[in-house]
């Protein structure tokens, strides 16, 4: 099939941004075969929208509530071209391979399908955190409009919300630049997302059961795991053991320390950020 016959193929793109513009042109770029590419953006004032522009990116502007909200309003909103969409960030970049999976998956699916789930390569210093970061990790990223939603989980999403269907499964993966602007910005990110998740756990999980340590979805089995996580003692420690030596973050290199480091690192503010809200607690009930 060649490029030309590709880009006729009923997908839109959506993108994520606020103040990408080290990002923008190349996750633009990269999906420059598609006729439709949205870029959602919230108020950037570095130039992404008009970097993005140029690229070839329609711009629609809307303030960024959570990853599923701001997923499904553009599904609903931006006036997609297409019955598909497929779900970028700024710092995520389409491959080649995956473009022409996606094409294949198209053409011959069942109306039964609505989505499907994918994963992707995180990068570290041009480093591919194969085993650090447990690829591979499923998520839901292409989605036929109207008949699947994102849900929110955290400071993320749920990576493979239940729905009304079929979800099918893309094997090649995209490519995660989560460092791309510098390690002091995703040190901001990530204490803005401790601050989100340490709520969560002191408001508590109501809906979680036990029953789902033992599912056959792995990603169903992840948050549950998670939630046990949350309730044992030394998880800084706990949490760099899991990932540099049981998922196997050693065979990354130096890469994969930093990694592990920063992600266990990651946990103790979530930890001390939900004790502070116990403590808060208890001053404000008398106890």
């Amino acid at each position: 099939m060649s490029d030309r016959e590709e880009a006729r193929f009923p997908l839109s793109v959506v993108i994520l941004a606020k103040n990408e513009s080290i990002n923008i042109d190349r996750c633009v770029r990269a999906v420059s075969w598609c006729d439709d590419v949205v870029v959602i953006d919230d108020g950037s004032v570095d130039g992404t929208a008009e970097m993005a522009i140029q690229a070839g990116a329609r711009v629609v502007q809307h303030r960024f509530e959570s990853f599923a909200k701001q997923r499904n309003w553009a599904i609903l909103n931006a006036g997609l071209r297409h019955p598909w969409s497929l779900h970028l960030d700024a710092d995520e970049v389409m491959t080649p391979e995956l473009r022409r999976e996606i094409s294949e998956a198209l053409r011959i699916v069942s109306p039964e399908t609505v989505g499907f789930r994918t994963c992707r390569k995180t990068m570290l210093n041009d480093r591919w955190l194969r085993f650090s970061d447990g690829f591979p990790v499923w998520i839901m990223r292409v989605v036929r409009n109207g008949c699947a939603e994102f849900a929110d989980s955290g400071h993320g999403e749920v990576a493979v919300p239940e729905v009304q269907g079929t979800m099918g499964t893309l094997n090649e993966p995209f490519l995660h630049y989560p460092f791309s602007k510098g390690l002091s910005d995703w040190i901001d990110r990530h204490n803005r997302y401790s601050t989100r998740e340490a709520k969560l756990e002191f408001e508590g999980d109501r809906n979680w059961k036990w029953q789902a340590l033992f599912s056959g979805d792995r990603a169903v089995r992840r948050r549950a795991q998670r939630h046990i996580s949350r309730r044992v003692p030394c998880r800084f420690l706990l949490r760099l053991l899991y990932q540099y030596v049981w998922k196997g973050g050693f065979l990354d290199g130096s890469a994969g320390w930093q990694f592990s480091w920063l992600m266990a690192t990651y946990e103790s503010w979530i930890v001390a950020k939900r004790k502070e809200l116990e403590r808060q607690s208890c001053k404000s009930s008398g106890r």
